[in-house]
């Protein structure tokens, strides 16, 4: 038994659980892993009293930093630093714990060099600037343990490349280093823990078997909308909440975007005046300030309601939630779980969540959350790979400080998940870029950073130190694009994302105008009006926040329970029973093993409605594939609407659906090569070249206060993707830019497996008469943006009401 735990714990009035016990021990003895454990369990304490434990064992204990805890929040940090130094107060040990953030103080980190606390809680962009100081070998020297927080989330991202960057030099520096992270359940923890621990012998994960009870309710409408239409966000059904948040003491009501929460909050004040003072809001774009005051006022009990985005869902420590509110689909299971688990959040605590569909077709996913949930169909986080914008900004840290040696250094990346695969050669030509620009840039002095004295590779430069050390991280910001006419008039602004998809010529709808695409210039979309009807529709805040690809699974498999026609039906699908029977009707309802092909001509047009429940990302790939091949038939122009369900094509003249059949329409056979001919991928890659020109330090993004402006970064970069295109079409980071478009934005696997999934289905085809319950919501989406103008919900209500009658 671990004696200070032991002593704290009784003190407490405490039992340890046995996944506690399991972890002190295997610290205890010198093992690295990773700790699996619900929320709210006590996961810090069973990693800290092993920290603990192994410093006082040790008789000769060595100065300085003993153990680093990395977590991916600022706020989360400040949770940990309170959590572990009441443990040293209430023990009195001589443990001191320092905090080390954006936000620290230069007296403090001054304080922090010259009397390193025996702790230090921070994040992987410090412990980086930590290791751009002058002497940092020293520093780290005495360095026993590293924790990870909340690995899985830093896993998925750039931050995760510049942790196991990290720890491959700790490791070189401190060879019994013991590494243990803390994760919350994924489909892929094995490799999780792989990953963390470098593939540095096996490793110890510790699974808490402790089962998290989970109450799931799906809210209903009084009346239930056989022709759906997402665009009211679910507000028709606030009667439904307040009840709820009158009933509990504190609860969380999740909103999948921003905008969606500040609709929110303003609706339940509106509804509910009363609650002025008791309601907050808390999303990602609201200050530092504000968003701690409300995790404090959750913290003490002020609150009775917060709306939240994501930026609640990572384990910030606040008083548990006695209710938690799902608005809309929560798009995956792990996210679900994890936002359950915000109510409840003491052991033995059963979590209480509530799912508030925001339209009809939406309340069967309440029956696919809890099939998912009972047969842990939890997601896998794709690890990132071959960054080499990361290892580029690594080597110019190293260098900033003490130098590195390539043979060293290549040894030890290696070692690491992300750069496994990499060949000397390829190491060589990063070595070649931080020193000479690469061989396309030699000739500007700029790109000349590092230098090379008795091979040791170093900067020499103050000022190259100084603008680097500014630069490091891997945080990159969303950019939103200005909408003008070739005359100058402003229309307003649209997610670049969604323009990088467009050729010029195209065409789409945008503040209730069709809209060619003339050009793109720096961070402006240039447009013209256009003749005609078809027109792409753009996507909003949240588009790229799909149903992952288990949901999508459990999704489609309550169609294989709509079928059974049990008794037992679970409560969403029996309400829904009225839909599923006009779905009948009018055309087909799948089965779990059956495409659904909808060929519909009315006075908008021809359309294609598709029905693979793969998520929005995967069936804006999937649309973009199915027309380019059935122009490749007839030449013809489309509009292209998705949603999570399904996708809309339209065209002014009959498809050749037939024909596109017969030759493969949902084959998988040159399918990257249909993807690139359908897709703008070149414009996509020169977009993502941005981000990964300011990691890899191509382009400055400027002094704090005065980031350089978003235009002059992608003119910047704009320019060294072209250069690199003509002249080094190998490039590195070009390649880069290329393979993160498919992997991330295109989901290109996803979509691959989709297309493989359906070419064992059976394909159904109908030509209804009319538009069915099911092509309703995809083609609303398309309908809101053409008559934005105009009171375009009356037209798609008196639309609605004609289909029923």
């Amino acid at each position: 038994m671990n004696t200070f735990a032991e002593t704290w714990f009784f003190n407490q009035q405490w039992q340890p659980h046995r996944f506690q016990q399991d972890t002190w021990s295997a610290i205890a003895n010198g093992r690295s892993g990773l700790l699996n454990a619900p929320t709210g369990y006590g996961k810090t304490f069973a990693v800290w009293f092993g920290v603990l434990q192994r410093y006082y064992r040790n008789e000769q204990r060595k100065r300085g930093v003993h153990c680093l805890w990395i977590t991916p929040l600022r706020a989360l940090s400040a949770e940990i630093l309170q959590a572990t130094r009441t443990v040293s107060d209430d023990l009195e040990l001589d443990y001191r714990i320092g905090l080390r953030t954006g936000d620290t103080g230069a007296a403090e980190r001054q304080r922090q060099k010259t009397s390193a606390p025996q702790a230090l809680i921070t994040t992987p962009e410090s412990v980086h600037l930590l290791m751009a100081s002058k002497g940092y070998g020293d520093y780290f020297s005495g360095l026993e343990f590293v924790v990870i927080d909340e690995w899985h989330e830093l896993m998925g991202s750039k931050r995760g490349v510049l942790v196991e960057l990290a720890l491959s030099r700790l490791r070189t520096i401190c060879p019994n280093l013991q590494v243990w992270g803390i994760s919350a359940t994924i489909g892929n923890l094995e490799e999780a823990m792989e990953i963390l621990l470098g593939g540095r012998g096996k490793g110890t994960l510790v699974r808490a078997s402790l089962k998290k009870d989970i109450h799931m309710e799906t809210l209903l409408p009084d009346v239930l909308e056989r022709f759906p239409w997402a665009g009211h966000l679910g507000t028709t059904m606030i009667d439904k909440v307040l009840p709820i948040i009158d009933a509990h003491q504190s609860t969380l009501l999740f909103t999948n975007t921003r905008s969606q929460a500040e609709i929110w909050y303003h609706r339940l004040l509106d509804a509910a005046p009363q609650l002025a003072g008791a309601l907050a809001i808390h999303h990602g774009s609201l200050s530092d300030e504000l968003r701690l005051w409300v995790e404090d006022a959750l913290h003490r009990g002020i609150l009775k309601a917060v709306v939240c985005t994501s930026s609640l869902d990572l384990g910030v420590d606040f008083r548990p939630v006695d209710c938690v509110v799902q608005i809309g689909s929560p798009k995956g299971v792990a996210r679900f779980v994890q936002r359950a688990g915000r109510s409840g959040h003491r052991p033995g605590e059963t979590s209480k969540i509530y799912f508030l569909p925001t339209h009809s077709l939406e309340i069967m996913e309440g029956a696919a959350i809890r099939y998912a949930v009972q047969h842990q169909l939890l997601e896998q986080r794709l690890p990132y790979v071959r960054s080499f914008d990361v290892l580029l900004q690594y080597m110019v840290t190293l260098a900033v400080s003490d130098g590195f040696r390539a043979d060293e250094l290549y040894n030890e990346i290696i070692r690491t998940h992300c750069f496994s695969s990499i060949s000397r050669d390829e190491f060589d030509e990063c070595l070649l870029m931080v020193t000479q620009g690469g061989r396309t840039l030699d000739t500007y002095e700029e790109f000349h950073k590092v230098v090379v004295e008795n091979g040791l590779y170093k900067v020499t430069s103050k000022r190259v130190a100084m603008r680097h050390r500014l630069s490091i991280g891997t945080i990159v910001s969303d950019t939103m694009m200005r909408v003008k006419f070739l005359s100058g008039k402003y229309l307003g602004t649209i997610e670049e994302w969604f323009i990088s998809r467009l050729q010029p010529g195209d065409t789409f709808w945008f503040s209730g105008r069709l809209l060619e695409l003339v050009r793109v210039k720096d961070i402006q979309a240039i447009v013209r009006p256009a003749a005609g009807k078809k027109g792409a529709v753009p996507s909003w805040m949240g588009g790229r926040f799909p149903i992952s690809d288990n949901f999508g699974a459990a999704l489609r498999h309550t169609f294989t329970e709509i079928h059974r026609k049990s008794r037992h039906l679970p409560t969403e699908l029996r309400y829904l029973q009225p839909l599923f029977a006009e779905q009948r009707r009018v055309s087909e309802l799948p089965e779990e093993d059956e495409l659904l092909v909808e060929y519909i001509h009315t006075r908008h047009g021809y359309h294609l409605f598709v029905y693979p429940f793969e998520g929005k990302l995967v069936h804006e790939g999937m649309a973009a594939v199915v027309a380019y091949r059935l122009s490749s038939i007839r030449k013809a122009t489309f509009s292209i609407a998705s949603n999570e369900y399904g996708f809309e094509l339209l065209c002014d003249d009959p498809l050749p659906l037939d024909e596109a059949l017969q030759t493969g329409l949902f084959s998988t056979e040159k399918l990257f090569d249909d993807i690139r001919s359908g897709i703008n991928i070149r414009e996509m890659a020169r977009r993502k070249f941005r981000d990964i020109a300011g990691i890899a330090g191509l382009v400055f993004q400027g002094y704090p206060g005065k980031p350089m402006k978003t235009k002059h970064l992608q003119a910047n970069s704009g320019l060294f993707f072209s250069v690199f295109e003509e002249y080094d079409s190998g490039n590195l980071l070009l390649r880069q830019a290329y393979d993160e478009v498919y992997d991330f934005q295109l989901e290109a696997s996803r979509t691959h497996k989709a297309f493989e999934r359906i070419s064992t289905h059976r394909i159904v085809v109908q030509r209804p008469a009319q538009l069915t319950p099911f092509a309703f919501p995809v083609f609303a989406e398309s309908f809101r943006e053409r008559y934005s103008n105009e009171d375009w919900q009356t037209r798609l209500e008196k639309l609605k009401t004609q289909l029923e009658a």
